[in-house]
């Protein structure tokens, strides 16, 4: 470990190169986290699923490759095949659980995701997969960066760029900010709320399975990749804070240049425990700000 901190003194050039590359792949971390905040924020659901959503995408990307369709021309059309999906696990499972407690939405996500994995196992089996892009590597001088990963940064960037416009000019985006503050007064206003619920859970399975398309592109994809994508997204979402996206963004990008150091600093091995450990410290920082408030006394 201390020679590898050593060689990022000694060649600057590979702290350089790290924080090129955690900056580009931190892009697709906010994707999914941003769903998840929406999930979150609007229907109060903890979604234990979110990276099986993920996954799902990229083998649907993987199956676009095995018809000779590029990945980036399926990305569309995951997009809206996640949409639909989603839509239909929110009739099936998630309409069921939006009033119970807590406990009873993670468990039923928690079994949605068991269900997701154990379902892409039956089908592609358990061996790792990837979504060939076909691009090249771009020279920087001493630096080799994927021409990919700008590419999926862009697509990235275009869609969340998107989904914001969507939010804040269209009428459901609206409804749904409206429902996100207070779902009673919007029933009363006539909005109705299980359609934004719907609507808001099966945008999420989109968001996310497009994400799950530049994942396949520029790393790989396995049936049980996906608790570290659900961890990546409550990171980020538990250190910006609901309904804070420019704190998500940083947190984002944040994230993908920790995971890249803590990968070249303890091993690569090592990466997924640096970002579990960061989910533990970042959860440790929340306790205690709420020890910190004062409670009123009823």
């Amino acid at each position: 470990m201390l020679d590898n901190i050593s060689i990022l003194f000694q060649a600057p050039i590979f702290a350089v190169d790290l924080l090129i590359q955690g900056l580009l792949i931190g892009g697709i971390f906010v994707l999914a986290a941003y769903g998840l905040a929406l999930v979150w924020g609007v229907m109060n659901v903890k979604n234990l699923a979110q990276g099986e959503l993920v996954i799902l995408g990229g083998y649907l990307a993987y199956q676009a490759t095995l018809w000779g369709i590029h990945p980036i021309v399926a990305l569309p059309v995951a997009f809206v095949l996640m949409f639909c999906f989603g839509w239909v696990i929110y009739l099936v499972i998630i309409k069921r659980v939006v009033d119970r407690d807590m406990f009873t939405s993670l468990l039923a996500t928690f079994g949605l995701s068991l269900l997701i994995q154990q379902s892409l196992n039956l089908v592609f089996g358990p061996e790792v997969r990837i979504a060939e892009a076909g691009f090249g590597t771009l020279i920087l001088g001493d630096l080799a960066i994927p021409v990919i990963r700008i590419v999926s940064l862009g697509l990235a960037a275009v869609l969340a760029v998107g989904i914001i416009l969507f939010m804040r000019n269209s009428r459901m985006g609206q409804a749904i900010r409206a429902t996100a503050q207070d779902p009673r007064a919007a029933r009363v206003l006539g909005i109705n709320t299980d359609r934004v619920y719907a609507f808001t859970y099966a945008l999420n399975a989109a968001i996310c399975g497009s994400a799950g398309v530049l994942v396949a592109m520029i790393w790989n994809i396995q049936p049980y990749y996906g608790l570290v994508h659900s961890i990546r997204s409550f990171i980020i979402v538990t250190a910006a804070g609901l309904g804070n996206l420019p704190g998500v963004i940083i947190a984002g990008f944040g994230l993908g240049v920790w995971e890249n150091y803590a990968g070249f600093v303890f091993g690569a091995e090592f990466a997924i425990a640096a970002v579990v450990a960061l989910l533990v410290g970042v959860l440790m920082v929340r306790l205690f700000q709420l020890y910190r408030v004062r409670q009123v006394v009823r």
